[in-house]
């Protein structure tokens, strides 16, 4: 299910340490199989013997770690080979210094693996974040996420904090596009995903800043700046295909989203009791001053729009708003084939009784919208949500 990477050069003291408590944390609190991925950035050191050491000692089924070695530096390069290659649904990467606390893991992943989300982010900026570190990170720290939002009027907060996680599937559309394989390869993805119309959770984080970090702020900063032009350049020019990244992932099923008819059952039911709940209630409310028929009407029509939302996005695991519009005009249809079976058996109650009692109008009516229902989701399944095509690994080209 998850794939956390750590990518590393020359860390062979700090290696261990991180490794275990990361492996330990993964395997009491999460509830997912997981593998943790060492991605060892061309060190010259023993990072990589220690790192083939840690795969052999941790071993173990769905909770494994995997080593893999690269002859260039550079963390984009090392998050791109190893969420490349991987076979886990969301795919996520950490610093080997463990900044972040681990108590925020879990609820980085979790909105990706419910298909809510298709990027996390772990930010430093927000007001609930509680953050250990020197005057000069945090001042260049926050002058960049303000130039972020200023030239490319971002919305997400924090671009550079090392803690993230992306659903595969958004994984392998974006990192095509990515063209840094360097420190402004978070910065690259996250513009990316946000201007392809994909949404970004941001968790906040507790952050303390490791003393011994090698990261050269001046040279990094220069690099950034330098990306971030050539990046705001390409959007610029319309040069990246973003509006194909955002077709190809916004109608498709979450990853967990249960295809099953058992399964998608089980979901539609919990959406019809709350629509059939709130019908009745409308149709009481707004039975005096318009009538059996009009009530009836209205309040179908209101709590018709509302089940095909919910059903499109908890039943079908359809997101995003490509198609929207459709499927409510498709689901209007629908509506109308139940209006038509409610009305029916509302004008055959009059008809056999001129003058039910408001109780039998709704136990009939309830009765009525209930078989419906049942019709309700055979439509939605077999003509409104019909499983879509998931475009091959190669629609890019």
């Amino acid at each position: 299910m998850l794939d956390v990477v750590v990518p590393v050069y020359n860390e062979e003291t700090d290696l261990p340490g991180c490794v275990r408590a990361l492996h330990a944390h993964l395997r009491e609190h999460l509830p997912y199989s997981f593998t943790v991925t060492v991605v060892d950035n061309a060190s010259t050191d023993a990072t990589l013997a220690t790192a083939r050491a840690l795969a052999a000692e941790l071993d173990s089924p769905g909770a494994g770690v995997a080593v893999v070695h690269l002859d260039r530096k550079g963390r984009g390069g090392a998050l791109r080979a190893a969420w490349s290659t991987s076979s886990a649904q969301v795919v996520a990467y950490m610093d080997v210094d463990l900044s972040t606390d681990l108590a925020a893991l879990l609820p980085l992943v979790a909105p990706l693996v419910s298909g809510h989300s298709d990027v996390a982010i772990g930010t430093r900026l927000h007001r609930a974040s509680r953050v250990v570190r020197g005057p000069k990170r945090e001042v260049v720290s926050r002058c960049y996420n303000t130039l972020l939002r200023s030239t490319l009027r971002v919305r997400f907060s924090d671009a550079q904090c090392g803690f993230k996680a992306v659903r595969k599937e958004v994984a392998d559309a974006l990192l095509p596009l990515v063209v840094d394989d360097g420190w402004f390869f978070d910065t690259e993805l996250l513009v990316l995903a946000e201007r392809a119309g994909l949404r970004i959770h941001e968790v906040p984080v507790d952050w303390v800043d490791d003393p011994d970090s090698r990261v050269d702020i001046v040279s990094t900063a220069a690099a950034d700046l330098r990306g971030l032009a050539r990046l705001a350049s390409s959007l610029a020019r319309r040069e990246l295909p973003l509006a194909d990244v955002r077709a190809a992932l916004v109608t498709r099923p979450s990853p967990t989203t249960p295809t099953g008819l058992l399964s998608q059952v089980l979901r539609f039911a919990v959406v019809g009791v709350a629509c059939t709940i709130a019908y009745a209630l409308l149709y009481l409310l707004l039975r005096e001053p318009l009538g059996p028929q009009a009530a009836n009407l209205s309040a179908l029509l209101l709590t018709a729009v509302a089940n095909t939302a919910a059903n499109r996005a908890f039943t079908f695991g359809v997101s995003g708003r490509s198609g929207a519009a459709r499927h409510q005009a498709q689901g209007l249809v629908v509506f109308g084939i139940c209006w038509a079976l409610t009305a029916g058996s509302l004008a055959l109650l009059h008809a056999v009784s001129p003058e039910p009692s408001r109780l039998v109008e709704v136990v009939a009516l309830t009765a009525a919208n209930l078989a419906g229902t049942v019709l309700r989701f055979l439509l939605l399944r077999v003509w409104v949500f019909r499983r879509q095509r998931v475009p091959s690994a190669d629609w890019r080209s």
